[in-house]
């Protein structure tokens, strides 16, 4: 009884203790995120990524030591909030034109270009790939706004030997693709080997010969969280080749077809797929887009191609690499697909998901491309040919070609052809004449038009004449009255003083008789005479008494 009450108020003071602690703790903790000396993200990633407290050594006062917990660096599927380093791995060779559009894609991205390293090999390259690369590193790393630099940048620089060529021909030629595939395994090996540092969680791989890729195409990859994840590759085409076209054919699964064939190579053979030669039945990734289809479908593959891989690193870490030897009857990107699956990692692609490359025109292309312009210059040429001689046609020859149409069809409508052709002309000639009457009625219409005005300006002409002489008769009228008037004032006045001449002359006659019967009549007769003739000088040439 005694053990008993001993054992529980121990067990009372031992919970008491753990109450206790873990208030303390509690406000520690609060203590802490409230003044910012830890954050609540850091505590959690904390506590997730040691979830046992494992014993971490201190090497701070350690000269040249760097300690890595490579389980901090596996790769999250929200790697852009938890601050995941990825390293963008590119192999360049004859790459000058394409660099431009590369890193204008770079700066677009979404992903915080401070957590993206970049680490490029250069190899046997006849361009100024090199040159062209420092120019835009040098303009990429010297923007104002930080936040678009990028984190640490690597070149570096090992040719390998490759002499097939760059054209599209060249690179997608069967009898070069088995050892061009091995040269190009070697050369991403290499790079592989000294991009991928401890604390990087991401490795992409990027062809810089992409022509659109989504901005945000490194968060959509990696929220997946798949150990290796590809897009959709297509490319554009010109209109007379179908404008689009499924270009990296080397994602697939495999097939029964497949590994039959594989069965039937030498153990040096490389299978490479879209070759009549190698015909593997297997489904392609690249044919299961759907414009319309949800960019979040997934599908499993064996074979990847190498335009766009992103990977956790750890894939790498692990021994995973892209074969430059026939593995399983295929190398580089195609081997490293299988090779991982058969490592057990899983090795997804989004079928309608797509990113575009560039068109490269083939040989084909451009011999086609030749023809199509010797093809428009014959048209040309042809055209005017057909125009000039339609020109002489015209000119030199009647075209009869309706009226045999027309007895033709006379013919075999059993017709009188001469009837026909009868009813034909006099139906023409009637139009004819019925034209040339409506023709000669406007004609006369307009001559009648033509009478009219003149008359009417006759008219007007004659009136505007007449008005004006009847102007000057009133005008030629008030001076006749005017004559007149003076005339007979004048007469007035000389008969005036006519009676006191004659007055005059009595008075001398009474005085001397003689003489007034001498000169008196002759007088008379002269002194009238002048003022007579002046009278009538003064009367107008056009006057008439009867009118007046």
């Amino acid at each position: 009884m005694k053990y008993n009450k001993k054992v529980s108020h121990v067990v009372s003071s031992n919970l008491v203790s753990v109450i206790g602690s873990l208030f303390t703790a509690l406000v520690v903790l609060k203590f802490l995120i409230s003044n910012s000396l830890i954050s609540l993200p850091s505590l959690l990633k904390f506590v997730q990524l040691n979830p046992s407290h494992s014993y971490v050594p201190d090497f701070r006062d350690t000269p040249n030591v760097e300690f890595y917990d490579l389980r901090n660096y596996k790769g999250n599927k929200d790697g852009w909030q938890r601050n995941d380093r990825i390293v963008f791995c590119v192999p360049l060779r004859d790459a000058a034109q394409h660099l431009p559009r590369f890193f204008d894609h770079l700066d677009k991205m979404s992903y915080p270009h401070n957590l993206i390293d970049l680490s490029f090999l250069v190899s046997d390259s006849s361009d100024d790939t090199m040159g062209v690369l420092l120019s835009n590193l040098q303009t990429a790393q010297s923007q104002r706004d930080k936040s678009k630099r990028f984190g640490n940048i690597e070149i570096y620089e090992k040719d390998f030997g490759q002499v097939i060529g760059q054209s599209f021909s060249d690179r997608h030629g069967f009898a070069g693709q088995g050892p061009r595939r091995k040269l190009m395994a070697r050369a991403r090996n290499w790079l592989g080997s000294v991009a991928l540092k401890p604390y990087h969680s991401w490795v992409y791989w990027r062809d810089v010969d992409i022509e659109t890729a989504p901005r945000t195409i490194m968060e959509d990859l990696m929220h997946h969280d798949k150990d290796i994840i590809v897009p959709n590759v297509w490319r554009p085409l010109p209109d007379w080749l179908g404008n689009i076209q499924p270009y990296d054919l080397n994602s697939w699964q495999e097939s029964e077809g497949g590994l039959q064939l594989a069965n039937q190579l030498n153990e040096d053979a490389v299978i490479v797929e879209g070759y009549p030669e190698y015909a593997t039945w297997r489904p392609h990734l690249a044919y299961m887009r759907d414009p319309n289809g949800d960019p979040e479908v997934e599908m499993e593959l064996d074979g990847i191609g190498g335009v766009s891989i992103l990977s956790k690193a750890n894939v790498f870490r692990s021994g995973s690499h892209f074969p430059a030897f026939s593995f399983e009857k295929h190398a580089e990107t195609e081997a490293f697909g299988k090779l991982s699956r058969r490592m057990g990692y899983n090795v997804i692609g989004l079928p309608h998901y797509v990113v575009w490359h560039i068109y490269e025109p083939s040989t084909e292309d451009l011999k086609h491309m030749e023809w199509m312009a010797e093809e428009e210059t014959r048209r040309i040429e042809e055209e005017k040919l057909r125009e000039f001689y339609n020109k002489v046609w015209d000119l030199g020859f009647d075209d009869v070609r309706e009226e045999w149409s027309f007895e033709k069809d006379s013919i075999l409508k059993n017709i009188d052809n001469n009837e026909a052709v009868n009813n034909k002309l006099a139906n023409e000639n009637e139009w004819y004449e019925n034209t040339l009457e409506e023709k000669n009625k406007l004609l006369e219409l307009q001559k009648e038009k033509s009478r009219e005005a003149a008359k009417k300006k006759a008219r007007e002409e004659f009136k505007n004449k007449e008005k004006a002489n009847a102007e000057r008769s009133l005008n030629g009228n008030k001076e006749m009255k005017d004559s007149l008037n003076k005339g007979k004032t004048e007469n007035k006045k000389e008969s005036t003083e006519k009676k006191q001449d004659n007055t005059n002359k009595n008075m001398n006659n009474e005085q001397n008789p003689k003489q007034e019967e001498k000169g008196q009549p002759g007088e008379n007769t002269n002194k009238d005479a002048p003022k007579q003739k002046e009278a009538k000088q003064n009367v107008p040439a056009d006057f008439d008494p009867q009118k007046q």
